[in-house]
Parts: structure tokens; sequence; C-alpha cells
């Protein structure tokens, strides 16, 4: 009996061993599961996780065009302004405030450009301000002016200068900041993005020399623009230019007229630059006066046709005709 009771005694210390070593694994089991579903993410965040898309909202194309060529497939780039407006002067509704609020990155031009940011409560810590390397090179104009674009109201033209894109070596800077805010936030891309950039900023430094080139050959020829959003292409590459305040799609009043008249007098220019194509009454009434007309557009929003590349390349074609 003696030997019966040390058997029983037996199994029942290897079975409660058992169940303490069944117990014990999925002790060790439920907390490698928990360390992974708290931890892992934590880990792979820091490291520069490389699943998903970064969403980026920008405030005008040129910098949409640049997160894109510069980010790839690894960014929703969203630039959300309607493709009738100045994006300069737009006011986003509540709703997509909200979106840019929401991003990953919010992509700005600086120089007082979209003031609607300085407005709204965006996280700072995702606002990049793509012109802040240059601040201290901003054309501050002479005066302000407000006046009215028809239907889509009146504005002021301010005394800081924002077209900073139109110096393509401005426009090559922006897209470097560009690349430094999607590295810090995908640092295991940085290399891609930055072989991007690089391949961006060779197509943007040979717009810059082609201009260079195209002014050398009359490097004093009058000029008209007509409105003040030319200043940072005027002094990148030298141009002897005045400006107006007149729209393509408005005819001149007789107060435009004689105004241009009397600036003629002392800039005595054969071309004015417009941003976009003018309308037959004013292109014939320039015509009278000697002026012929050409378009350089800004191209702050998207394009009708083309891209930010292909619209500054014909810029440049249409500036050739007046360096002859």
């Amino acid at each position: 009996m003696e030997c019966r009771s040390d058997e029983l005694k037996r199994e029942r210390f290897h079975m409660q061993n058992r169940v303490h070593i069944c117990f014990a694994k999925r002790f060790i089991l439920f907390g490698v599961f928990w360390f992974v579903i708290t931890f892992l993410p934590v880990i792979a965040g820091a490291g520069g996780d490389n699943s998903g898309k970064i969403t980026i909202y920008v405030v005008n194309y040129p910098l949409k065009y640049f997160a894109e060529r510069i980010a790839g497939d690894h960014a929703e780039v969203v630039f959300p302004a309607p493709p009738d407006c100045d994006p300069a002067y737009w006011i986003p509704d509540v709703k997509t405030i909200g979106a840019y609020q929401k991003a990953d990155l919010i992509l700005l031009n600086g120089a007082n450009y979209a003031k609607w940011v300085r407005k709204a409560s965006l996280p700072r810590s995702r606002m990049v301000d793509t012109s802040a390397k240059f601040k201290d090179r901003y054309i501050t104009a002479e005066e302000a002016l407000t006046h009215s674009h028809g239907a889509k109201g009146a504005h002021a033209h301010e005394s800081l200068a924002f077209t900073t894109w139109l110096d393509f070596d401005f426009a090559a800077k922006q897209a470097q900041a560009i690349t430094k805010a999607l590295s810090r936030k995908k640092p295991n891309l940085h290399g891609m993005f930055q072989e991007n950039y690089a391949a961006l900023e060779k197509d943007l430094m040979a717009l810059d020399g082609e201009i260079k080139a195209v002014v050398s050959k009359n490097p004093t020829l009058p000029l008209l623009a007509s409105h003040p959003v030319y200043d940072y292409l005027s002094r990148r590459y030298g141009l002897n230019m005045k400006s107006v305040h007149w729209e393509p799609d408005e005819v001149p009043n007789d107060g435009q007229w004689i105004q241009l008249e009397n600036i003629l007098k002392s800039h005595p220019a054969k071309w004015m630059i417009w941003e976009g194509n003018p309308m037959k009454t004013s292109v014939d009434g320039l015509k009278s006066l000697g002026v012929a007309s050409l378009v350089f557009d800004p191209c702050g929003n998207v394009p009708g046709y083309g891209d930010f590349l292909t619209v500054m390349q014909q810029n440049v074609d249409n500036l050739k005709p007046a360096f002859r």
C-alpha cells in the first residue's frame, strides 16, 4: 500500500509541475504579445516607418509639384484651392482648414503668401516654411495697391513680394526644405528623397541658366509687366522692368492707358509680360503703341496643361523673341 501511495504522490507532483509550466508558458507568451503591440509601433516609428503614405497639404501648386517630385509614391500631396482662383488670396473653409490640421506636413511658401495661415490654428510642429532660409532676401515693394480682379473681388499687392519660385535658385532652395522635412518624417527614405531632389534641382537650374542666356543677349531691354508679380524673376535675371496693374481678362480703362503712355515716355518698352493670355482688345491697344505681348505664367495654381516644369519651359521660350 505504501508503494502505491508513493506512486500517486509522484504522479500528483508531476501533474502539478506540468500545470505550472503550462501557466508559465502562457504568461511568457502573453508578455511577448503585450510587448509587441505596445512597443513595436514606437520602435518602428523611431526608425522611420516606410509603410503608409505621408499626407502633405500645400498652399500653392509649385510646392505641390516639388513635393510630388521628391516624395514620389511615398506621399499624398493635396492642394485644395479651386482651379479658378489665385491661391495667394484664397481663403479655405472650416472643413478644409480641418484637413490641413490633420496633415502630416503643411508646406508653406513664406513671404506672407496665403495670409489665412496666420489666422488659422495649425500645428506648428508640422508646418514647414520653405523659404525661411532666405527670408533675409525677401523683396519689399515701395507701395501697396488695392484693386479689383473683376468677379474675383479686390485684393492688395502688399509690400512683401511672394512669388519666390520665379527665381529658380530660390525654387531649388524651397525644394531642398521639402526634402529635409520629408527625411525627418521618413529617415529610412532619405537617400531616395535626396536623389529625387537632385534631379529636380538639375531641372530648375537648367531653366535658371537658360533664362540667363536669353537675357544676356540684350540685358538693358526695357520691359513692361502687366502685374507686379515678377519681382524675384526681375532681380534674379537682371530684367529692366516696370509694372502696371492690368488683368489678362479685363480691358484696361482710360486711366490705365494714360498711365501706360506716361511710363513709356521714360521707359520705351516694346514688350509687355502677362500672367495669362490677354484679351484681344488689350493686345490691339498695345500694338497701337508699339508694344507686343508675351505670357510668363507664374503657375501659382494647377496649369490647364502639362506641369510646373513644362509651363516654365514655355515661359522661357516665350521670352526669347523679345531678346532677339
